[in-house]
């Protein structure tokens, strides 16, 4: 994605607003440097980076250098890659956002929020649709190995600060048997009091804007865009980074946000409900 913005804004500040213009003559098509440009692909070989900043004017060793390093990056194959094969349609480029994110804000009316989840409530959320889906029992454990992974992001060195909105459904919601949510809330309950995790609950008699579906926005700093991501009916995951969809989904995680239990009520709520359970 770094490499991409940088790239779109030297071709045009070469004067060249049509993509067909850019490549014309070059080993590379206009639907190539799309992808490149939009971060969803990489350029195969160096030289076709180098021959394209010549083009664009772009002559100095070290700036060379730098993007040739930022392209180089992009090849290496992330932690997840291992877990392609069980991966549905998007969710690849999702987790490696995810990584990568410094910010997560998510709002979750149905399950607990994944990054949230203990692996016996992740089991029990993926044995669900197991029957209906006609998944294997390996695609399950599969996915909850790497839904487990992807929680380091919260305990790393430089940890992803995670503000999580969660329907009181979903927390209401049996996974498992009753232990499996006792010690799901009770995991809630230890995540609020790390200094990167804010979770809010939206309570069910609370009379306020609601969403009947998921999403994630993701911010990266360094003048990245924010992503917005939708989990599809399919399993897929639809990610966008259009200013459009990024500030209405930002508009609907306020509204939530303001409609929720405020942040000093969250350990009160999940001990009740540990009680209740």
């Amino acid at each position: 994605m770094q490499l991409g913005m940088e790239l779109e804004r030297l071709r045009k500040k070469a004067g060249f607003t049509n993509l067909k213009d850019a490549v014309h003559g070059l080993e590379i098509s206009d639907s190539q440097l799309y992808r490149v440009e939009k971060g969803t692909s990489a350029f195969r070989r160096v030289a076709d980076l180098v021959t394209l900043l010549e083009r664009y004017g772009v002559t100095d060793e070290e700036d060379v250098d730098f993007l040739v390093g930022i392209h180089r990056d992009s090849l290496n194959r992330g932690w997840w890659s291992t877990y392609a094969r069980t991966l549905p349609s998007g969710m690849a480029m999702y987790v490696g956002l995810e990584d990568g994110a410094r910010t997560i804000r998510a709002w979750q009316p149905d399950v607990v929020f994944g990054l949230l989840q203990t692996e016996d409530y992740a089991r029990a959320v993926f044995q669900s649709s197991k029957l209906i889906e006609e998944k294997t029992t390996e695609f399950v454990e599969r996915g909850v190995a790497l839904r487990m992974e992807r929680k380091e992001i919260l305990k790393r060195e430089n940890p992803v600060e995670i503000r999580a909105i969660l329907c009181e459904a979903a927390l209401r919601r049996r996974m498992g048997s009753q232990q499996v949510m006792r010690d799901q809330i009770n995991h809630l309950i230890e995540l609020v009091a790390l200094d990167n995790v804010t979770i809010q609950v939206l309570p069910l008699n609370m009379q306020t804007y609601r969403s009947n579906f998921d999403f994630t926005l993701m911010e990266f700093g360094e003048n990245l865009p924010t992503v917005v991501q939708m989990d599809m009916p399919d399993g897929a995951s639809n990610l966008s980074d259009k200013d459009t969809e990024v500030w209405a989904f930002s508009r609907r995680f306020d509204a939530l946000r303001d409609g929720a239990l405020p942040v000093g009520g969250t350990p009160d709520f999940l001990h009740q409900l540990v009680r209740e359970i």
